[in-house]
């Protein structure tokens, strides 16, 4: 009888560490629905943080921080650092970072963006990041962004609006089967200027149509805000396509999570998720601990708000500065007493090509954080840090899993070995299993979030993790 009440207690943990794991997953798919873009990404984060207790840091303003403040600030709207002040001397106790990325690959508007082509308006457009284009045709598609207008209580100055428009109101439509009929046998070829231009609307010769996105424009902001804009009015813009289709639990027994943006609004979220963990756990802590999350890291993170910029650095420079005035070396001491966990997704096996999986590393859904490793340098991981996140996976009841590229393929990259460069910060490139990578909808394992959270929760508890 006693063994049985065990085994009950055991199945009751059970399921309330797989209903505290579908809580987390749950919360995701809203974060992921709330941020269309990388500026609506950064919304949701500063209003997660806000909640938290974290007030906003002006890069134009002077800093003032004191241990167990809890901060952040943001770059150029898409990307955004946040920052708890550790109990102990940065130089010391160092910081514990966890970074990401908020943008992901998907059709841009170009700058002209009104199109009108034989009898249709559309939307010229230009591809971000490495997309999977076929993925993108016959999708409910709108558009979300940032729209740059005239300020007027300021002569020459400029004001930004962030727009979502929300409802179905693009498409891409393919051709059909009888105009092409090779393409299940030789495959769909999608050129990336004759083909992706959604279309928007009928043109019927009225002038206005070749300013038909500054007008949808100008009525959504009336609608959204309450004030007037005119189309004149609207200088400039970031706008970015998205699928509407809401973000899902799926699969038998709810074991799949199918979304846009999981690389790698899904590492944001986690990294959220664990420093407001950490913070119910250790209110302070001897480490600062930081997050920060980059734009533009699809096409190559070469920007002021990416991570070959200057931005965390310049972040760790001023609170170095402002808790260790006048010293010199603080800095270069703190970077070194320092540890970077890059998280961005990984590849997992896939039934129908596994072929394409190096034969010992091939990571499943369901089974864990990945460390991703290329001794090429296109992953910051080493066998210290490897070793180090491994650690804190078996320390939560599981083993890390591997990836390494097949030697005989292109490896990508991430913010990883970027910012180790930057700054010479100790660093480790990890991330979740996932599917369909950089496709309109993408694929994960719903157990896989929450043993992330719980890995990063560890890792911000730690007041040691640079010393081999």
């Amino acid at each position: 009888e006693f063994r049985l009440d065990l085994v009950g207690v055991a199945a009751l943990l059970s399921r309330a560490m797989h209903y505290d794991s579908i809580a987390a997953v749950r919360d995701l798919l809203s974060f992921i629905d709330r941020s269309p873009t990388s500026f609506h990404a950064v919304l949701s984060c500063v209003s997660f943080l806000e909640e938290l207790g974290f007030t906003a840091l002006s890069e134009r303003g002077h800093w003032e921080l004191s241990a167990g403040d809890r901060r952040y600030v943001t770059r150029n709207d898409g990307s955004i650092v946040a920052l708890v002040i550790g109990s102990e001397s940065s130089v010391d106790a160092g910081f514990r970072v966890i970074g990401a990325h908020t943008d992901s690959p998907h059709p841009k508007v170009k700058p002209n963006g009104s199109l009108v082509k034989q009898g249709y308006r559309q939307l010229a457009v230009e591809t971000y990041g490495g997309m999977l284009l076929s993925t993108w045709l016959d999708r409910d598609l709108s558009l979300a962004g940032r729209v740059v207008l005239e300020n007027p209580a300021e002569p020459g100055g400029l004001r930004s609006v962030f727009v979502d428009l929300r409802r179905p109101l693009l498409r891409i439509p393919n051709l059909a089967i009888h105009l092409d009929r090779d393409v299940n046998s030789k495959g769909l070829v999608v050129n990336q200027q004759q083909h992706l231009p959604p279309v928007l609307g009928l043109s019927l010769g009225d002038p206005t149509d070749y300013r038909h996105l500054e007008n949808l424009l100008s009525e959504h902001i009336k609608l959204e805000y309450g004030y007037g804009v005119e189309p004149a009015e609207i200088l400039d813009w970031d706008l970015s396509l998205y699928d509407t289709q809401k973000a899902t639990l799926a699969g038998d027994r709810d074991v799949f999570i199918q979304a846009a943006r999981l690389d790698n609004l899904a590492s944001c979220h986690a990294a959220l998720s664990a420093l407001s963990d950490s913070l119910r756990e250790h209110a302070t802590r001897a480490g600062t601990r930081m997050i920060c999350f980059w734009d533009h890291e699809e096409c190559g993170s070469r920007s002021m708000q990416g991570a070959m910029g200057p931005f965390i650095r310049q972040v760790i420079e001023r609170i170095v500065d402002v808790l260790t005035p006048g010293d010199r070396q603080a800095f270069h001491r703190a970077i070194a007493s320092s540890f970077l966990v890059s998280a961005d997704m990984a590849h997992a096996l896939h039934p129908n090509y596994f072929d394409r999986h190096e034969a010992g590393h091939q990571p499943k859904m369901g089974a864990g954080p990945v460390i991703k490793t290329n001794n090429n340098q296109s992953y910051a991981s080493d066998g210290v840090s490897s070793a180090r996140f491994a650690a804190l996976c078996k320390a939560e009841g599981f083993e890390a899993q591997r990836y390494v590229v097949r030697s005989d393929l292109p490896c990508g990259s991430t913010i990883g070995p970027i910012t180790s460069a930057l700054l010479g910060i100790r660093s480790v490139d990890v991330g979740n299993p996932m599917l369909s990578m950089h496709s309109a909808r993408e694929m994960a394992g719903t157990a896989d979030h929450a043993k992330m959270i719980a890995v990063m929760r560890r890792f911000f508890g730690q007041d040691e993790v640079t010393r081999a």
